[in-house]
């Protein structure tokens, strides 16, 4: 990649913003797709001067008005939203802060324009080609140094041969991560949480690792992008298991089972907190499975 994205491509791995409440309700409602919530939250923090240190407000208003746009009578009402959007990219990408901020947003970026892409070759085929040509111009202009989203999602998958799964050192820690994991069971699900007072999904993960001496990311996204990638064949209980909601990595759970089993794991749900659920028999889970990463291989 170019220009802005060369340099601080890294930074979303070896770097981060503190924990702001604000922001991270802006990260999860886009996630969960409510892109009218989040452009309704993210305007007023535009206007808010306690959020004039970051761009993330602007991004995040950006992002979900380029959603909706999506909708027909959404853009009706909103006819400049593809020249703003346009505007609004670059004054996010001349600050220092904003390349950062970029950079650390890259998966909903390469995700936001893969849906942009499955729209204009919807336009095209409806016949609308002064509009399908507006949005190709967006895309170039704002995305096109974005990686694909499929080049973020299945690199370096490793896949063990029958020796080195027969004799897996980590064999040990894996019972005793599944052991101190199951401990917490029942333990309710908090946003943002961490220890145990309550959990979010990600929370849980790093907190369990934590004790297994190995340090992960905060974000379910950012433990995907720093796990080595493996196959759900060579999966086994103490890796950790990704789910998709179409807009990018948004939940992760700790595998329980092992080769040959009925794929289950242990997550911090929103609804119930730290259980242990068969993903392969959840209606919800199983459309959503993306991949797999472990930090124990």
């Amino acid at each position: 990649m170019k220009s802005f994205l060369v340099f601080t491509f890294s930074f979303v791995f070896f770097s981060g913003f503190g924990q702001i409440k604000a922001f991270d309700k802006l990260e999860m409602w886009y996630s969960q797709q409510h892109y009218k919530t989040v452009y309704s939250k993210s305007k007023k923090y535009i206007s808010n001067p306690d959020y004039n240190f970051s761009k993330v407000p602007q991004l995040y208003y950006l992002m979900s008005s380029l959603q909706l746009s999506k909708n027909a009578s959404w853009l009706k009402r909103h006819p400049d939203v593809i020249e703003s959007g346009i505007k609004a990219f670059n004054e996010i990408k001349s600050s220092d802060n904003g390349k950062k901020v970029l950079a650390a947003h890259i998966y909903e970026l390469a995700y936001l324009k893969l849906d942009l892409d499955a729209f204009v070759e919807d336009l095209i085929q409806k016949g609308d080609a002064d509009l399908s040509q507006k949005y190709s111009n967006l895309i170039n202009s704002c995305f096109i140094e974005l990686p694909n989203a499929d080049e973020l999602g299945e690199v370096d998958i490793v896949d063990p041969n029958e020796s080195e799964l027969s004799s897996d050192s980590y064999a040990l820690q894996r019972i005793e991560i599944i052991d101190f994991a199951k401990k917490h069971i029942g333990i309710p699900y908090v946003w943002a949480g961490t220890d145990t007072t309550g959990f979010d999904c990600s929370g849980f993960t790093g907190y369990v690792m934590k004790n297994a001496g190995k340090t992960v990311p905060r974000r379910a996204i950012d433990q995907y992008g720093s796990s080595t990638k493996i196959t759900e064949k060579t999966a086994r209980s103490g890796d950790l298991v990704f789910f998709d909601n179409g807009s990018g990595i948004s939940h992760v759970g700790i595998v329980v089972s092992n080769t040959g089993e009925e794929l289950t794991m242990i997550h911090a749900s929103s609804s119930k907190g730290i259980i242990v659920t068969d993903v392969k028999q959840s209606s919800y889970w199983l459309p959503r499975l993306s991949g797999f990463g472990t930090y124990l291989y």
